[in-house]
């Protein structure tokens, strides 16, 4: 029998998320080197993430190509809108048809829109870069807005009951508003009018009382509730928003994409005084690595899962390989995983009831989707990859004789994956042991009602799986690789065990 008794266990949990910008000498072992299609978990751990399935089983139709991408998905009124070619459609969730409830949009760009009520009634505007913009009821009956100043906006959005539109290419720095309650009257006798500032305006934001106007290379904020008594003061005259389709409320604050990576605009305790925070430096390498080279940004915000998505879209990049960033608050940081394998052209998120509802549209088959559905990209694998740092245990220069990892998880179906243990910064010369299979029948059971080898997927339970492994070396790392036909389960935290050999 194996002399055990100098054996050195060392556990830890798994937490803190990619990093990026840091030497592995300085990262915590919890924390990820590789971590592609694993969530940081609210409930602790890396989750392997969930994939997408229609959500309308028929293509939008095209209206003269079918390289047409869907220019917007929207929920509204329990259907789903998406914009394809010159026209917006209409459909049911699930099987059904789509009905064409608006046409004649000549050389549409992306949309954006907003959901409002300013009359009893809900409605929802959308604009579109070039057209008028368009506001729909209930019955999808679609009126165009008059205002020949507001043709071709770029940017629409509700605030103290007026709507707001901006991005018309022949006023790119100018915000037109309507009058009170009515988002087609623009009379400055009743309460409409116009503002300017001095950069190319790339997005609007309602936010906590205040209309935040994001541009190129600075950020503004008005304040107040009417024509009487709006104003303008500058955020920053340092740090702009590069993509509107960034822009989005998170976690109590707005996330935007600025040109050094993600940003916040947080409200602090003084009343009137904002600060700016960069986020992303432990991932800036992927932020710079797509800037330049993206066609695209879009984004979403999962609220059940306090994160965000941002999709690095590009036209050249098959959907198997386009990237994306998540973006998850944990406390009061933010720890980050790599996105692979979506390719969104438009997106939407939505709660009804309690229900979060993500939806995104293919950039080039004409479906609309729904996120977090399933355990595949509608029928393509998820491929999850999990590394650890390096781990030295504080003595690069003594040698450790591996003995057993033992993984801690939350499964919530069979797990099925393969554990790799690779040695001394993955040297070719190293040992590489081949793979360990981590599945069902090795999984032992420590609470609930499970019995030995027999888990309750899905429970209270946190399982661990004790797997005797091979090999030495002055470093060690953990690979996971998910092999792509297991729901999704959460990496909790490692224990591993060695032995001591010789100094170097």
């Amino acid at each position: 029998m194996a002399d055990l008794s100098g054996m050195q266990p060392v556990a830890f949990n798994c937490q803190g998320g990619l990093i990026l910008n840091r030497s592995t000498f300085m990262m915590q072992p919890g924390e990820a080197l590789e971590l592609e299609n694993f969530e940081p978990d609210i409930g602790g751990g890396y989750r392997r993430i969930n994939g997408f399935s229609k959500y309308v089983s028929v293509v939008v139709p095209q209206t003269s190509s079918s390289s047409e991408k869907i220019l917007m998905v929207a929920t509204f009124n329990g259907k789903v809108m998406a914009a394809r070619g010159t026209n917006i459609f209409q459909a049911t969730p699930g099987g059904g048809s789509w009905t064409s409830i608006d046409s004649g949009r000549t050389s549409a760009g992306k949309y954006k829109f907003e959901r409002y009520n300013f009359d009893g009634n809900d409605k929802i505007i959308v604009v579109d870069q070039t057209n008028a913009p368009t506001i729909f009821n209930t019955s999808f009956s679609a009126t165009d807005v008059s205002e020949s100043s507001v043709a071709g906006a770029k940017h629409v959005v509700a605030f103290k009951n007026h709507m707001f539109y901006a991005g018309m290419s022949s006023t790119p720095q100018e915000v037109v508003f309507s009058e009170p309650f009515d988002e087609d009257g623009f009379n400055s006798g009743d309460g409409a009018g116009s503002i300017k500032v001095d950069d190319t305006i790339t997005g609007l934001k309602s936010f906590r009382g205040d209309l935040f106007i994001f541009c190129q290379n600075r950020i503004f904020k008005m304040s107040g509730s009417s024509l009487s008594d709006f104003t303008v003061v500058p955020v920053t005259r340092k740090i702009g928003c590069i993509n509107g389709f960034t822009i989005q409320e998170f976690a109590g604050d707005l996330i935007f994409l600025g040109p050094d990576g993600l940003r916040t605009v947080a409200g602090t305790a003084r009343i009137g005084d904002v600060e700016l925070g960069t986020i992303s430096a432990n991932v800036q390498s992927l932020f710079d690595e797509n800037l330049s080279s993206a066609d695209e940004f879009e984004s979403i915000v999962i609220p059940n899962k306090t994160q965000y998505r941002i999709f690095f879209t590009k036209s050249a990049t098959d959907e198997n390989a386009t990237k994306g960033v998540t973006c998850v608050m944990k406390g009061q940081a933010f720890e980050f995983a790599e996105l692979r394998g979506m390719k969104p052209s438009a997106t939407d998120t939505f709660v009804s009831s309690g229900n979060v509802i993500v939806l995104h549209g293919g950039y080039e088959n004409g479906y609309i989707y729904r996120q977090e559905q399933g355990n595949d990209f509608d029928g393509a694998t998820i491929l999850g990859k999990y590394r650890s740092p390096d781990m030295t245990f504080n003595d690069a220069g003594i040698r450790k004789h591996m003995e057993r990892v033992i993984l801690n998880y939350k499964p919530e179906a069979a797990i099925d994956a393969d554990l790799f243990v690779r040695y001394d910064y993955e040297s070719p010369t190293s040992a590489r042991p081949a793979a360990y299979p981590l599945d069902s029948s090795q999984v032992v059971a420590l609470y609930g009602s499970s019995t030995y080898g027999t888990p309750t997927y899905g429970g209270q339970s946190s399982p661990l799986i004790r797997q005797p492994v091979e090999g030495s070396g002055f470093a060690v790392a953990l690979r996971v690789n998910d092999g792509g036909t297991s729901a999704p389960y959460s990496l909790k935290g490692f224990q591993l065990e060695y032995q001591l050999g010789a100094r170097r």
